[in-house]
């Protein structure tokens, strides 16, 4: 009988123990994603402060020339007609939304939405996050069928720049609340995802629509029969965002495709191809890819532009669906879906903080920016999207900042 016992009690320290170093090594790669987000943060900023510069000095013709210098390429009986800012936004892009789906699809396996209670008040923020600021845009905009087409702008947010606002504020920030961002910007990513899949689709080819299905099911088949050489998807892929790219589906959405068929889990070695793919390329995405885009779309030149090159409606609907939408939305549905106890508020988390949280979420850049790029070509439109987008992340970002740090002036940085 003492024996037993003695076993029980090991049995349980050893439970004990594999559960505690489980949890740091979650613990450090949750941290590893922040620093790196919050590095990405600061690169993006000095590309945009770049871009901004070069766009407002005699250098915006060869700033301008550099992106939009056309190029013909052929493989076959394929042509295209391309230049860098297309190979930036639809090609290099992809990448980026590969991560994005990469980290999704761990999140859902095996992170922070891997329950139903985790992930619900998260997910129903995320849901009024898009939903008020759409709503705001389309109530200023409804009167012109072309300038409604942006009113997927303003319901993104940027993980990069929320992390790296609230991790200015050091250990003043409870780790719950920066869980709890994390899974809300990750849910709205999906969000924007299924909006570029679904509103913003120029033409239609059936043929390379149905070849696309092909290589997605060649895809689901090799992860289907264990293979995790990651080089079999790569190449899948790129046949797959080639299908796309015809097909007139924005071919960045090739890399949420492929995520979700990269195998979590090598069953041989024990190892996981998604977090070595992840790994591999989320420096890449963070510190070169994402300031590239920055650089090559948030440039604005205030010398050539004039009051009627400008569109007051898209600006303040951009403007205002990011600074009031988002934090009237994330913060009206997480208080409703708390007091009709359809989730619970997170432990160590006061309602202040989640407001102020809800402010930040409003920092909206990269990925507003893209689905601006994809809603208008016009250069006026494009101008007042960018206007906009600054504008409401640079007043989110400072009141998010100022609110959640008044929330903890006591506690220790």
């Amino acid at each position: 009988m003492v024996k037993l016992v003695h076993q029980v009690r090991v049995c349980r320290k050893l439970h004990k123990t594999k559960k505690g170093i489980h949890l740091r090594n979650k613990n450090s790669e949750s941290q590893k994603f922040i620093t790196l987000e919050t590095i990405s943060a600061r690169i993006l900023l000095c590309a945009t402060i770049l871009a901004l510069c070069l766009s407002n000095t005699p250098l915006h013709i060869y700033y301008e020339n550099f992106f939009h210098t056309y190029s013909f390429w052929q493989f076959g009986s394929l042509h295209f007609k391309t230049n860098l800012l297309f190979l930036i936004n639809d090609g290099l892009m992809t990448i980026f939304f590969l991560v994005v789906g990469l980290e999704i699809k761990y999140e859902i396996l095996n992170g922070n939405l891997n329950t139903l209670r985790k992930a619900t008040l998260p997910g129903i923020a995320a849901v009024g996050g898009m939903m008020v600021p759409a709503l705001i845009y389309a109530g200023l905009n409804y009167h012109n069928p072309a300038m409604l087409r942006g009113w997927g702008v303003p319901t993104a947010t940027d993980i990069a720049f929320s992390l790296s606002v609230v991790s200015l504020l050091g250990n003043k920030v409870p780790p719950a609340l920066k869980t709890f961002l994390i899974a809300l910007a990750i849910l709205d990513d999906i969000a924007a995802i299924i909006i570029i899949a679904l509103f913003y689709t120029d033409h239609f080819s059936l043929v390379f629509f149905s070849a696309s299905f092909i290589c997605l099911a060649i895809l689901f088949l090799l992860n289907r029969f264990g293979i995790t050489k990651l080089s079999a998807y790569i190449f899948i892929g790129f046949a797959l965002w080639i299908c796309l790219l015809k097909s007139g589906i924005h071919p960045t959405l090739t890399g949420v495709m492929m995520a979700m068929m990269i195998p979590l889990q090598n069953q041989k070695t024990s190892q996981s191809p998604l977090k070595k793919l992840k790994h591999t390329l989320h420096p890449w995405v963070a510190l070169v890819i994402l300031p590239l885009f920055a650089f090559a779309n948030a440039g604005i030149s205030l010398i050539t532009m004039h009051k009627e090159n400008l569109h007051i409606t898209i600006i303040f609907g951009v403007l205002f669906g990011l600074f009031f939408g988002k934090q009237m939305g994330i913060f009206g549905a997480s208080f409703l879906a708390v007091k009709l106890k359809l989730a619970s508020l997170p432990d160590h988390i006061k309602w202040s903080e989640l407001y102020a949280i809800a402010i930040i979420c409003g920092i909206g850049f990269t990925i507003s920016l893209f689905i601006g790029t994809l809603a208008f070509t016009t250069e006026s439109y494009l101008n007042s999207i960018k206007l906009g987008v600054l504008g409401g992340s640079f007043l989110s970002g400072c009141a998010g900042f100022y609110l959640l740090s008044r929330s903890h002036p006591s506690r220790k940085k």
